[in-house]
């Protein structure tokens, strides 16, 4: 049997895994694909519960950590509140230095989307080249808060907040550097590796304008992450038990990512995109969710529809 590709485990495989899973009467959302936390009652209360690791960035790899995580948190409707760390450190290559950069970047990272740092653990690990982290995030909302996507109906409108690749163009621009500076001036490779930062691969903020428009409108909000905006889109499509209908022209890529991506042969659909928000919306409500970026320069854009048949995954011009 031959080995699996790095990345993602294949959707068609873990469905089976997560299917024969049972849970308890607390369980609002349990594991599923597309779904992007759990969910679960305590008392009047809802926990959303989170788990991501970042195991191929050095770099801010603390920042990165707090990010996906409560990126996914807000998604579900709730606020990040708290984060555990497992940090798994290289051995021959772990210095005081390196190890206060990463808490700098875990406390940096969680004043910036209002969680605390609250335990963990801390080793240097035999055989790793790189240090990896894991995260357990911790949100709290209301049931009535919960995003389901579930509720989503054909005719719904998929939206596209913010522009794609921001996190895999960040990431090329800083990794990939000796390949691209012979063809891509400094400057501009210069403003793609801060695209971590701004405009930034954390979509809270995103989320809690949608939130806040649209109350219990919204049907959906996912982040695309591995895999890029095409993976994201059919995890969408798959959170709802629905078909989708993109069109591509819409969908805003930087002049950064689209030069990047031109010398490295790549298709910024597919490149992690972390820093871009879809959003499911009734049609009667797509003006809403414009209206609310209105004062911003952040793009928001219509790319496509919902529809019934849920093995439809049509690209449209």
């Amino acid at each position: 049997m031959n080995a699996l590709p790095v990345g993602k485990y294949p959707n068609h495989l873990l469905k089976s895994l997560l299917n024969s899973i049972e849970t308890d009467q607390d369980v609002i959302v349990g594991p599923g694909i597309g779904r992007d936390a759990a969910a679960v009652r305590l008392g009047d209360q809802v926990l959303v519960l989170k788990t991501d690791p970042i195991t191929f960035a050095a770099d801010d790899i603390g920042w990165y950590l707090v990010n996906v995580n409560a990126n996914d948190i807000a998604c579900m409707g709730a606020d990040p509140r708290w984060l555990l760390v497992t940090a798994l450190l290289p051995e021959n290559e772990t210095t005081p230095d390196l190890v206060e950069s990463i808490f700098a970047d875990l406390n940096r990272g969680c004043q910036a989307v209002g969680c605390s740092l609250v335990g963990g653990h801390t080793e240097i690990t035999e055989g790793l080249e790189r240090p990896i982290l894991v995260g357990q995030m911790i949100g709290v909302g209301s049931e009535a808060s919960l995003i389901n996507p579930r509720t989503a109906i054909p005719g719904d409108a998929v939206l596209l907040v913010g522009g794609i690749a921001v996190e895999g163009t960040s990431i090329l621009a800083t990794d990939a550097v000796d390949q691209l500076q012979d063809s891509i001036p400094a400057e501009t490779l210069g403003r793609a590796a801060r695209f971590r930062f701004d405009p930034g691969i954390s979509v809270v903020g995103y989320a809690r304008t949608i939130r806040e428009s649209l109350g219990p409108s919204v049907r959906a909000m996912h982040d695309p992450t591995e895999g890029g905006l095409a993976t994201g889109l059919d995890e969408i499509a798959q959170a709802t038990g629905l078909g989708l209908e993109i069109s591509s022209d819409p969908v805003h890529i930087f002049p950064e990512t689209r030069a990047i991506c031109a010398q490295l042969g790549l298709d910024p659909w597919g490149l992690i995109a972390s820093g871009a928000l879809l959003v499911v919306v009734p049609e009667e409500r797509v003006s809403n969710v414009i209206q609310a970026y209105a004062a911003v320069e952040t793009p928001v854009v219509r790319i496509g529809t919902l529809t019934n048949d849920p093995d439809q995954r049509s690209l449209v011009d």
